[in-house]
Protein backbone atom coordinates (compact mmCIF):
# COMPACT_ATOMS: atom_id res chain seq x y z
CA UNK A 1 0.00 0.00 0.00
CA UNK A 2 3.21 2.54 0.41
CA UNK A 3 2.53 3.55 -3.39
CA UNK A 4 -1.52 2.62 -3.90
CA UNK A 5 -1.83 6.55 -3.88
CA UNK A 6 0.83 7.09 -6.84
CA UNK A 7 -0.95 4.34 -8.59
CA UNK A 8 -4.40 5.69 -8.25
CA UNK A 9 -3.22 8.89 -9.29
CA UNK A 10 -1.42 7.89 -12.49
CA UNK A 11 -3.36 4.84 -13.50
CA UNK A 12 -6.52 5.48 -11.97
CA UNK A 13 -6.59 9.25 -12.74
CA UNK A 14 -7.98 10.08 -9.16
CA UNK A 15 -7.56 13.78 -7.61
CA UNK A 16 -5.22 13.83 -4.35
CA UNK A 17 -8.64 14.12 -2.05
CA UNK A 18 -10.29 11.35 -4.03
CA UNK A 19 -7.62 8.94 -3.74
CA UNK A 20 -7.06 9.65 -0.25
CA UNK A 21 -10.64 9.02 0.11
CA UNK A 22 -10.57 5.61 -0.96
CA UNK A 23 -7.38 5.00 1.30
CA UNK A 24 -8.85 6.34 4.22
CA UNK A 25 -12.23 4.27 3.61
CA UNK A 26 -10.34 0.73 2.43
CA UNK A 27 -8.41 1.80 6.28
CA UNK A 28 -11.57 1.65 7.60
CA UNK A 29 -12.93 -1.47 6.44
CA UNK A 30 -9.61 -2.97 7.06
CA UNK A 31 -9.49 -1.95 10.62
CA UNK A 32 -13.37 -2.55 11.27
CA UNK A 33 -13.48 -5.84 10.15
CA UNK A 34 -11.01 -7.19 12.50
CA UNK A 35 -13.62 -6.77 15.74
CA UNK A 36 -15.43 -9.69 13.48
CA UNK A 37 -12.42 -11.46 13.19
CA UNK A 38 -11.87 -11.57 16.94
CA UNK A 39 -15.54 -12.35 17.31
CA UNK A 40 -15.01 -15.48 15.42
CA UNK A 41 -11.88 -16.78 16.83
CA UNK A 42 -12.74 -15.93 20.82
CA UNK A 43 -16.30 -16.96 20.04
CA UNK A 44 -16.27 -20.18 17.61
CA UNK A 45 -13.41 -20.79 15.35
CA UNK A 46 -10.31 -20.39 17.44
CA UNK A 47 -7.58 -17.82 15.91
CA UNK A 48 -5.68 -20.83 13.86
CA UNK A 49 -8.60 -21.23 11.48
CA UNK A 50 -9.66 -17.19 11.15
CA UNK A 51 -6.03 -16.68 10.72
CA UNK A 52 -5.84 -19.13 8.19
CA UNK A 53 -8.96 -17.37 6.84
CA UNK A 54 -7.96 -14.17 6.08
CA UNK A 55 -4.45 -15.36 4.65
CA UNK A 56 -6.60 -17.30 2.22
CA UNK A 57 -8.69 -13.64 1.42
CA UNK A 58 -5.20 -11.44 1.49
CA UNK A 59 -3.52 -14.08 -1.21
CA UNK A 60 -7.44 -13.53 -3.18
CA UNK A 61 -7.37 -9.73 -2.94
CA UNK A 62 -3.79 -9.81 -3.84
CA UNK A 63 -4.79 -11.99 -7.32
CA UNK A 64 -7.12 -8.99 -8.25
CA UNK A 65 -5.49 -5.99 -7.66
CA UNK A 66 -2.05 -7.68 -9.64
CA UNK A 67 -5.02 -8.30 -12.39
CA UNK A 68 -5.73 -4.79 -12.32
CA UNK A 69 -1.63 -4.20 -13.36
CA UNK A 70 -1.89 -7.03 -15.94
CA UNK A 71 -5.24 -6.86 -17.58
CA UNK A 72 -5.35 -3.64 -19.75
CA UNK A 73 -8.89 -3.23 -20.19
CA UNK A 74 -8.84 -3.54 -16.40
CA UNK A 75 -7.79 0.02 -16.06
CA UNK A 76 -8.25 3.29 -18.06
CA UNK A 77 -6.25 4.17 -20.75
CA UNK A 78 -3.11 5.97 -20.67
CA UNK A 79 -3.37 10.27 -20.61
CA UNK A 80 -3.15 11.66 -24.08
CA UNK A 81 -4.71 15.26 -24.72
CA UNK A 82 -7.00 14.31 -21.73
CA UNK A 83 -7.27 12.08 -18.98
CA UNK A 84 -10.12 9.44 -18.78
CA UNK A 85 -12.46 8.81 -15.64
CA UNK A 86 -12.49 4.76 -14.71
CA UNK A 87 -15.62 3.20 -15.71
CA UNK A 88 -17.71 1.39 -12.96
CA UNK A 89 -16.68 -2.11 -13.65
CA UNK A 90 -12.68 -0.99 -13.68
CA UNK A 91 -13.42 0.31 -10.57
CA UNK A 92 -15.18 -2.73 -9.36
CA UNK A 93 -12.19 -5.03 -9.91
CA UNK A 94 -10.15 -2.73 -8.00
CA UNK A 95 -12.53 -2.16 -5.18
CA UNK A 96 -13.25 -6.12 -4.82
CA UNK A 97 -9.43 -6.47 -4.14
CA UNK A 98 -9.66 -3.90 -1.34
CA UNK A 99 -12.28 -5.32 -0.08
CA UNK A 100 -10.49 -9.24 0.23
CA UNK A 101 -8.04 -7.24 1.62
CA UNK A 102 -9.86 -5.75 4.21
CA UNK A 103 -11.55 -8.78 4.75
CA UNK A 104 -7.96 -10.64 5.46
CA UNK A 105 -6.76 -8.33 7.26
CA UNK A 106 -9.86 -9.06 9.38
CA UNK A 107 -8.69 -12.31 10.11
CA UNK A 108 -5.08 -11.83 10.44
CA UNK A 109 -4.42 -8.48 12.48
CA UNK A 110 -6.66 -9.28 15.65
CA UNK A 111 -5.41 -13.05 15.82
CA UNK A 112 -1.86 -13.18 14.76
CA UNK A 113 -0.27 -11.28 18.03
CA UNK A 114 -3.11 -12.85 20.37
CA UNK A 115 -2.07 -16.34 18.90
CA UNK A 116 1.60 -15.34 19.47
CA UNK A 117 0.98 -14.79 23.06
CA UNK A 118 -0.95 -17.75 23.34
CA UNK A 119 2.47 -19.67 22.97
CA UNK A 120 2.85 -18.57 26.55
CA UNK A 121 -0.12 -19.60 28.50
CA UNK A 122 1.94 -21.82 30.37
CA UNK A 123 4.01 -19.23 32.10
CA UNK A 124 2.72 -17.86 35.28
CA UNK A 125 2.72 -14.69 37.42
CA UNK A 126 4.90 -11.89 36.82
CA UNK A 127 7.55 -14.36 34.86
CA UNK A 128 4.86 -14.43 31.94
CA UNK A 129 3.92 -10.57 32.12
CA UNK A 130 7.63 -9.72 31.31
CA UNK A 131 7.78 -12.51 28.86
CA UNK A 132 4.48 -10.71 27.30
CA UNK A 133 5.86 -7.15 27.14
CA UNK A 134 9.21 -8.11 25.62
CA UNK A 135 6.87 -10.24 22.90
CA UNK A 136 5.27 -7.45 22.08
CA UNK A 137 7.40 -4.82 21.30
CA UNK A 138 9.49 -7.34 19.05
CA UNK A 139 6.45 -8.90 17.38
CA UNK A 140 5.62 -4.99 16.52
CA UNK A 141 9.35 -4.96 15.42
CA UNK A 142 9.27 -7.87 13.25
CA UNK A 143 6.19 -5.98 11.58
CA UNK A 144 7.79 -2.77 11.38
CA UNK A 145 10.61 -4.74 9.80
CA UNK A 146 8.33 -6.20 6.72
CA UNK A 147 6.70 -2.36 6.20
CA UNK A 148 10.44 -1.64 6.26
CA UNK A 149 10.84 -3.99 3.09
CA UNK A 150 7.57 -3.06 1.42
CA UNK A 151 8.65 0.78 1.75
CA UNK A 152 11.73 0.13 0.16
CA UNK A 153 11.81 -3.03 -2.18
CA UNK A 154 8.52 -3.67 -3.13
CA UNK A 155 8.19 0.19 -3.94
CA UNK A 156 11.70 0.40 -5.80
CA UNK A 157 10.47 -2.96 -7.56
CA UNK A 158 7.61 -1.17 -8.67
CA UNK A 159 8.88 2.32 -9.75
CA UNK A 160 11.75 0.14 -12.30
CA UNK A 161 9.90 -2.95 -13.17
CA UNK A 162 6.35 -1.39 -13.50
CA UNK A 163 2.84 -2.26 -11.44
CA UNK A 164 2.62 -5.95 -12.92
CA UNK A 165 6.23 -6.71 -11.32
CA UNK A 166 5.01 -4.99 -8.79
CA UNK A 167 2.02 -6.64 -7.31
CA UNK A 168 3.37 -9.93 -8.46
CA UNK A 169 5.96 -10.02 -5.77
CA UNK A 170 3.63 -9.46 -2.68
CA UNK A 171 1.11 -12.02 -4.36
CA UNK A 172 4.19 -14.54 -4.22
CA UNK A 173 5.13 -13.88 -0.54
CA UNK A 174 1.64 -13.83 0.55
CA UNK A 175 2.03 -17.20 -1.29
CA UNK A 176 5.19 -18.31 0.60
CA UNK A 177 3.17 -16.62 3.82
CA UNK A 178 -0.11 -19.01 3.78
CA UNK A 179 2.04 -22.08 2.56
CA UNK A 180 4.26 -22.04 5.80
CA UNK A 181 1.36 -21.09 8.34
CA UNK A 182 0.16 -24.35 7.58
CA UNK A 183 3.09 -26.68 7.53
CA UNK A 184 3.72 -25.28 10.97
CA UNK A 185 0.43 -26.19 12.08
CA UNK A 186 1.53 -29.16 14.27
CA UNK A 187 3.89 -26.93 16.63
CA UNK A 188 0.85 -24.30 17.81
CA UNK A 189 -1.02 -24.18 20.68
CA UNK A 190 -4.45 -23.80 19.74
CA UNK A 191 -6.62 -22.09 22.50
CA UNK A 192 -9.89 -23.69 22.60
CA UNK A 193 -13.31 -21.24 21.08
CA UNK A 194 -15.63 -20.15 23.96
CA UNK A 195 -19.38 -19.33 23.89
CA UNK A 196 -20.14 -16.41 22.04
CA UNK A 197 -18.33 -12.97 23.55
CA UNK A 198 -20.51 -10.28 22.14
CA UNK A 199 -23.93 -12.38 23.02
CA UNK A 200 -22.65 -12.69 26.58
CA UNK A 201 -22.37 -8.94 26.97
CA UNK A 202 -25.79 -8.53 25.48
CA UNK A 203 -26.97 -11.02 28.03
CA UNK A 204 -25.75 -8.61 30.78
CA UNK A 205 -27.55 -5.41 29.76
CA UNK A 206 -30.74 -7.05 28.95
CA UNK A 207 -30.52 -8.85 32.51
CA UNK A 208 -29.26 -5.57 34.53
CA UNK A 209 -32.15 -3.36 32.70
CA UNK A 210 -34.34 -6.27 33.61
CA UNK A 211 -33.66 -6.68 37.15
CA UNK A 212 -33.07 -2.67 37.54
CA UNK A 213 -35.57 -2.54 40.78
CA UNK A 214 -33.51 -5.51 42.54
CA UNK A 215 -31.35 -4.51 45.79
CA UNK A 216 -27.78 -5.31 45.64
CA UNK A 217 -26.96 -7.91 48.27
CA UNK A 218 -23.99 -7.62 50.92
CA UNK A 219 -20.25 -7.04 49.44
CA UNK A 220 -19.80 -10.62 51.69
CA UNK A 221 -22.22 -12.42 50.55
CA UNK A 222 -20.48 -14.65 47.79
CA UNK A 223 -23.91 -17.07 47.23
CA UNK A 224 -26.25 -14.44 46.07
CA UNK A 225 -24.12 -14.34 42.79
CA UNK A 226 -24.13 -16.72 39.71
CA UNK A 227 -20.24 -18.10 38.74
CA UNK A 228 -19.35 -20.62 37.13
CA UNK A 229 -18.08 -23.91 39.57
CA UNK A 230 -14.17 -23.47 38.82
CA UNK A 231 -14.28 -19.80 38.23
CA UNK A 232 -11.81 -17.76 39.80
CA UNK A 233 -14.16 -14.80 40.26
CA UNK A 234 -16.92 -15.27 42.73
CA UNK A 235 -17.93 -11.76 43.44
CA UNK A 236 -18.43 -8.97 41.24
CA UNK A 237 -16.33 -5.77 41.50
CA UNK A 238 -17.81 -2.08 42.75
CA UNK A 239 -17.06 -0.20 39.80
CA UNK A 240 -20.40 -0.01 37.93
CA UNK A 241 -22.52 -1.53 40.18
CA UNK A 242 -25.79 -1.47 38.01
CA UNK A 243 -24.35 -4.33 36.57
CA UNK A 244 -24.24 -6.50 39.39
CA UNK A 245 -28.08 -6.87 39.12
CA UNK A 246 -27.52 -9.66 36.25
CA UNK A 247 -25.96 -11.72 38.53
CA UNK A 248 -27.67 -11.50 40.98
CA UNK A 249 -29.49 -15.55 42.44
CA UNK A 250 -33.18 -14.71 43.28
CA UNK A 251 -34.39 -18.19 43.06
CA UNK A 252 -31.38 -20.83 43.00
CA UNK A 253 -34.41 -23.84 41.88
CA UNK A 254 -35.55 -21.74 38.68
CA UNK A 255 -32.53 -20.46 37.57
CA UNK A 256 -30.21 -23.18 38.05
CA UNK A 257 -29.54 -26.67 36.51
CA UNK A 258 -29.00 -29.71 38.81
CA UNK A 259 -25.05 -29.58 38.16
CA UNK A 260 -25.63 -25.49 38.68
CA UNK A 261 -25.52 -23.86 35.47
CA UNK A 262 -27.88 -21.41 34.80
CA UNK A 263 -31.37 -22.65 32.78
CA UNK A 264 -32.26 -19.21 31.41
CA UNK A 265 -29.31 -17.25 30.25
CA UNK A 266 -31.09 -14.33 29.62
CA UNK A 267 -32.78 -14.02 33.01
CA UNK A 268 -29.14 -14.74 34.84
CA UNK A 269 -25.43 -13.97 33.86
CA UNK A 270 -22.09 -14.86 35.38
CA UNK A 271 -19.76 -12.97 37.67
CA UNK A 272 -17.72 -13.25 34.45
CA UNK A 273 -19.85 -11.98 31.95
CA UNK A 274 -20.57 -9.12 34.24
CA UNK A 275 -16.95 -8.00 34.86
CA UNK A 276 -16.31 -8.42 30.79
CA UNK A 277 -18.88 -5.80 30.04
CA UNK A 278 -17.25 -3.72 33.10
CA UNK A 279 -13.48 -3.43 31.38
CA UNK A 280 -15.18 -2.95 28.13
CA UNK A 281 -17.19 0.01 29.30
CA UNK A 282 -14.03 1.14 31.31
CA UNK A 283 -11.68 1.12 28.37
CA UNK A 284 -13.89 2.95 25.79
CA UNK A 285 -12.97 6.82 26.84
CA UNK A 286 -9.42 6.03 26.81
CA UNK A 287 -10.17 3.92 23.25
CA UNK A 288 -11.50 6.87 21.43
CA UNK A 289 -8.85 9.35 22.93
CA UNK A 290 -6.19 7.26 20.84
CA UNK A 291 -8.18 8.13 17.36
CA UNK A 292 -5.88 11.23 16.14
CA UNK A 293 -2.95 8.76 16.49
CA UNK A 294 -3.79 6.24 13.07
CA UNK A 295 -6.10 9.05 11.66
CA UNK A 296 -1.88 11.04 11.28
CA UNK A 297 -0.62 7.56 10.50
CA UNK A 298 -2.25 7.01 7.96
CA UNK A 299 -1.98 10.27 5.47
CA UNK A 300 -1.13 9.20 1.49
CA UNK A 301 -0.42 13.08 0.80
CA UNK A 302 3.43 12.93 2.19
CA UNK A 303 3.78 10.53 -0.91
CA UNK A 304 2.63 13.37 -3.28
CA UNK A 305 4.40 15.85 -1.62
CA UNK A 306 8.24 13.72 -2.20
CA UNK A 307 7.35 13.43 -5.65
CA UNK A 308 7.27 17.06 -6.54
CA UNK A 309 10.84 17.44 -4.14
CA UNK A 310 14.26 16.48 -5.29
CA UNK A 311 14.33 13.20 -3.89
CA UNK A 312 18.68 12.50 -4.94
CA UNK A 313 20.88 11.41 -2.10
CA UNK A 314 23.48 10.85 -4.94
CA UNK A 315 24.19 12.07 -8.14
CA UNK A 316 22.74 8.42 -9.43
CA UNK A 317 20.62 7.19 -6.47
CA UNK A 318 17.10 8.67 -6.09
CA UNK A 319 14.61 7.58 -3.47
CA UNK A 320 11.30 6.76 -4.39
CA UNK A 321 8.66 8.40 -3.17
CA UNK A 322 7.02 5.80 -1.26
CA UNK A 323 9.40 4.72 0.43
CA UNK A 324 10.01 8.05 2.34
CA UNK A 325 7.82 6.31 5.09
CA UNK A 326 10.46 4.10 5.64
CA UNK A 327 12.09 6.50 7.87
CA UNK A 328 8.75 6.44 10.31
CA UNK A 329 8.84 2.74 9.94
CA UNK A 330 12.29 2.47 10.72
CA UNK A 331 12.11 4.66 13.82
CA UNK A 332 9.42 2.66 15.26
CA UNK A 333 11.61 -0.29 14.61
CA UNK A 334 14.60 0.45 16.31
CA UNK A 335 12.50 2.14 19.14
CA UNK A 336 10.66 -1.26 19.84
CA UNK A 337 13.75 -3.45 19.71
CA UNK A 338 16.19 -1.52 21.52
CA UNK A 339 13.28 -0.37 24.53
CA UNK A 340 13.39 -3.53 26.72
CA UNK A 341 17.13 -3.76 26.30
CA UNK A 342 18.56 -0.50 26.36
CA UNK A 343 15.89 2.45 26.98
CA UNK A 344 13.76 0.85 29.93
CA UNK A 345 17.00 0.34 32.21
CA UNK A 346 18.05 3.81 31.39
CA UNK A 347 15.00 5.35 32.28
CA UNK A 348 14.11 3.17 35.07
CA UNK A 349 17.04 4.13 36.52
CA UNK A 350 15.67 8.15 36.04
CA UNK A 351 12.02 8.06 37.03
CA UNK A 352 13.07 4.75 39.90
CA UNK A 353 10.11 2.89 38.65
CA UNK A 354 9.59 -0.52 37.02
CA UNK A 355 8.77 -0.06 33.31
CA UNK A 356 9.31 3.76 33.77
CA UNK A 357 6.46 4.77 32.16
CA UNK A 358 2.83 3.59 32.86
CA UNK A 359 0.82 1.99 29.48
CA UNK A 360 -1.34 5.26 29.79
CA UNK A 361 1.68 7.74 30.00
CA UNK A 362 2.98 6.20 26.92
CA UNK A 363 -0.56 6.58 25.16
CA UNK A 364 -0.06 10.37 26.02
CA UNK A 365 3.39 10.34 24.65
CA UNK A 366 2.39 9.17 21.72
CA UNK A 367 -0.47 11.80 21.46
CA UNK A 368 2.09 14.29 22.24
CA UNK A 369 4.17 13.38 19.73
CA UNK A 370 1.92 13.04 16.30
CA UNK A 371 0.32 16.22 17.13
CA UNK A 372 4.19 18.05 17.17
CA UNK A 373 4.48 15.85 13.99
CA UNK A 374 1.84 17.30 11.91
CA UNK A 375 2.85 20.36 13.03
CA UNK A 376 6.60 19.86 11.50
CA UNK A 377 4.12 18.51 8.41
CA UNK A 378 2.67 22.21 8.05
CA UNK A 379 6.19 24.62 8.51
CA UNK A 380 7.90 21.84 5.63
CA UNK A 381 4.62 21.84 3.16
CA UNK A 382 4.36 25.95 3.72
CA UNK A 383 8.34 26.16 2.70
CA UNK A 384 7.75 23.63 -0.21
CA UNK A 385 4.73 25.32 -1.74
CA UNK A 386 6.38 29.03 -1.21
CA UNK A 387 9.66 27.75 -2.82
CA UNK A 388 7.61 26.12 -5.83
CA UNK A 389 5.81 29.39 -6.77
CA UNK A 390 9.29 31.28 -6.69
CA UNK A 391 10.50 28.87 -8.94
CA UNK A 392 7.79 29.41 -11.09
CA UNK A 393 6.17 25.81 -10.55
CA UNK A 394 2.89 27.13 -9.71
CA UNK A 395 1.21 25.91 -12.52
CA UNK A 396 3.42 22.74 -13.34
CA UNK A 397 1.69 19.96 -10.70
CA UNK A 398 4.57 17.50 -12.06
CA UNK A 399 7.30 20.13 -11.42
CA UNK A 400 10.28 18.94 -8.70
CA UNK A 401 10.94 21.72 -6.58
CA UNK A 402 14.76 22.75 -5.94
CA UNK A 403 13.86 21.58 -2.05
CA UNK A 404 15.48 18.44 -0.47
CA UNK A 405 12.71 15.70 0.04
CA UNK A 406 14.56 14.54 2.94
CA UNK A 407 12.55 17.88 4.67
CA UNK A 408 10.25 15.27 4.76
CA UNK A 409 12.35 12.92 6.91
CA UNK A 410 11.17 14.20 10.34
CA UNK A 411 7.71 14.47 10.10
CA UNK A 412 7.91 10.62 8.96
CA UNK A 413 10.11 9.71 12.50
CA UNK A 414 8.02 11.87 14.60
CA UNK A 415 5.05 9.65 13.20
CA UNK A 416 6.88 6.68 13.71
CA UNK A 417 7.85 7.46 17.54
CA UNK A 418 3.98 8.19 18.32
CA UNK A 419 3.25 4.93 17.08
CA UNK A 420 5.57 3.51 18.84
CA UNK A 421 5.00 4.91 22.47
CA UNK A 422 1.10 4.86 21.53
CA UNK A 423 -0.05 1.79 19.06
CA UNK A 424 1.97 -1.04 21.25
CA UNK A 425 0.81 0.60 24.74
CA UNK A 426 -3.10 0.76 23.39
CA UNK A 427 -2.64 -2.99 22.15
CA UNK A 428 -0.71 -3.97 25.64
CA UNK A 429 -3.14 -1.93 27.76
CA UNK A 430 -6.15 -3.61 26.06
CA UNK A 431 -4.80 -6.97 26.98
CA UNK A 432 -4.18 -6.71 29.86
CA UNK A 433 -7.25 -4.57 31.11
CA UNK A 434 -9.36 -6.75 29.30
CA UNK A 435 -10.32 -10.44 30.55
CA UNK A 436 -8.24 -13.26 29.53
CA UNK A 437 -11.05 -14.40 27.35
CA UNK A 438 -11.43 -11.81 25.29
CA UNK A 439 -7.82 -11.27 24.26
CA UNK A 440 -8.32 -10.89 20.34
CA UNK A 441 -10.88 -8.73 20.88
CA UNK A 442 -8.73 -6.80 23.11
CA UNK A 443 -6.30 -6.48 19.72
CA UNK A 444 -9.68 -5.33 17.71
CA UNK A 445 -10.10 -2.58 19.66
CA UNK A 446 -6.98 -0.94 18.72
CA UNK A 447 -8.17 -1.67 14.85
CA UNK A 448 -11.53 -0.59 15.60
CA UNK A 449 -10.23 2.59 16.43
CA UNK A 450 -8.00 2.81 13.98
CA UNK A 451 -10.97 2.25 11.41
CA UNK A 452 -13.22 5.45 12.81
CA UNK A 453 -10.19 7.78 12.31
CA UNK A 454 -10.00 6.78 8.69
CA UNK A 455 -13.78 7.38 8.49
CA UNK A 456 -13.31 10.74 10.38
CA UNK A 457 -10.62 11.47 7.96
CA UNK A 458 -12.88 11.03 5.19
CA UNK A 459 -15.24 13.05 6.75
CA UNK A 460 -12.31 16.12 7.70
CA UNK A 461 -11.41 15.93 3.91
CA UNK A 462 -15.01 16.01 2.99
CA UNK A 463 -15.38 19.57 5.20
CA UNK A 464 -11.96 20.84 3.99
CA UNK A 465 -13.30 20.28 0.73
CA UNK A 466 -16.91 21.68 0.30
CA UNK A 467 -15.49 24.62 2.41
CA UNK A 468 -12.18 25.92 1.05
CA UNK A 469 -13.22 24.55 -2.89
CA UNK A 470 -12.47 22.07 -5.50
CA UNK A 471 -11.24 21.81 -8.69
CA UNK A 472 -7.91 23.42 -8.21
CA UNK A 473 -9.38 25.94 -5.93
CA UNK A 474 -9.49 24.27 -2.61
CA UNK A 475 -6.69 23.86 0.07
CA UNK A 476 -6.50 19.71 -1.09
CA UNK A 477 -6.13 20.58 -5.22
CA UNK A 478 -4.51 17.67 -7.07
CA UNK A 479 -1.73 20.66 -7.89
CA UNK A 480 -0.36 20.28 -4.54
CA UNK A 481 1.38 24.32 -5.55
CA UNK A 482 -2.33 26.10 -6.13
CA UNK A 483 -3.42 23.96 -2.79
CA UNK A 484 -3.07 24.57 0.75
CA UNK A 485 -1.83 21.52 2.39
CA UNK A 486 0.17 23.09 4.88
CA UNK A 487 -3.35 24.24 6.61
CA UNK A 488 -5.32 21.13 6.46
CA UNK A 489 -2.30 19.72 8.33
CA UNK A 490 -2.56 23.08 11.09
CA UNK A 491 -6.10 21.79 11.36
CA UNK A 492 -5.00 18.06 12.07
CA UNK A 493 -2.48 19.75 14.80
CA UNK A 494 -5.77 21.65 16.30
CA UNK A 495 -7.56 18.49 16.52
CA UNK A 496 -4.59 16.70 18.04
CA UNK A 497 -4.17 19.26 20.91
CA UNK A 498 -7.80 19.19 21.62
CA UNK A 499 -7.71 14.92 21.92
CA UNK A 500 -4.52 15.37 24.19
CA UNK A 501 -6.62 17.20 26.57
CA UNK A 502 -9.54 14.53 26.49
CA UNK A 503 -7.21 12.01 27.27
CA UNK A 504 -5.52 13.46 30.19
CA UNK A 505 -9.47 13.55 31.12
CA UNK A 506 -10.09 9.23 30.64
CA UNK A 507 -6.73 8.62 32.05
CA UNK A 508 -8.12 10.36 35.23
CA UNK A 509 -11.30 8.90 35.07
CA UNK A 510 -10.09 5.84 34.40
CA UNK A 511 -7.89 5.38 37.44
CA UNK A 512 -4.81 2.35 38.47
CA UNK A 513 -4.06 0.17 35.71
CA UNK A 514 -4.17 -3.96 36.01
CA UNK A 515 -7.26 -4.19 37.92
CA UNK A 516 -8.93 -6.58 36.26
CA UNK A 517 -5.65 -8.87 35.29
CA UNK A 518 -4.65 -8.47 38.89
CA UNK A 519 -7.93 -10.33 39.83
CA UNK A 520 -7.68 -13.16 37.79
CA UNK A 521 -3.52 -13.87 39.27
CA UNK A 522 -4.43 -13.54 42.48
CA UNK A 523 -7.55 -16.34 41.31
CA UNK A 524 -4.49 -18.40 39.96
CA UNK A 525 -1.89 -18.19 42.89
CA UNK A 526 -4.50 -18.81 45.16
CA UNK A 527 -5.80 -22.01 43.06
CA UNK A 528 -2.07 -23.27 42.85
CA UNK A 529 -1.29 -23.04 46.54
CA UNK A 530 -5.05 -25.19 46.63
CA UNK A 531 -3.31 -27.68 44.90
CA UNK A 532 0.43 -27.44 46.16
CA UNK A 533 -1.25 -27.94 50.09
CA UNK A 534 -3.19 -30.96 48.27
CA UNK A 535 -0.06 -32.54 47.26
CA UNK A 536 1.78 -32.11 50.45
Amino acid sequence: MANMMIYLRDTYHMGAAAGQSVLFIYGAVASILPVFGAFLADSYCGRYRVILIGSVACLLGTILVWLTAMLPGAKPPACASACQSPTPSQLALLFCGFALLGIGEGGVRPCSIAFGADQFSQRKGPEKQKILQTYFNWYYASVGFSFMVGSTVIVAIQDHFGWKVGYAVPLALILLATILFVVASSLYINMKAEKSMFTGLLQVVFVSLKHRNLVLPPKTSNASYYHETDSKLTVPSDKLRFFNKACIIQNPTEQLNIDGSTSKPWNLCTVEQVEGLKSVMRVIPLWSSGIMVPLVLNQGFPVLQAKTMDRHIFSKFEIPAGSFGVFGILTLTVWSGSYDRFIVPVLEKITRRPRAFSLKQRMGIGIIISTVSTGVAAIVEAIRRRKAIEQGLADDMNGVVAMSAMWLVPQHCLSGLAEAFSVISQIEFYYTELPSSMASFGVAFWTLGAGLANLLGVLVLKIVTRTTGSNGRGWLSTNLNKGHYDYYYWVLTLMGVVDFFYFLVCSWAYGREGKNRMREEVGDEEEEEEESMQHS
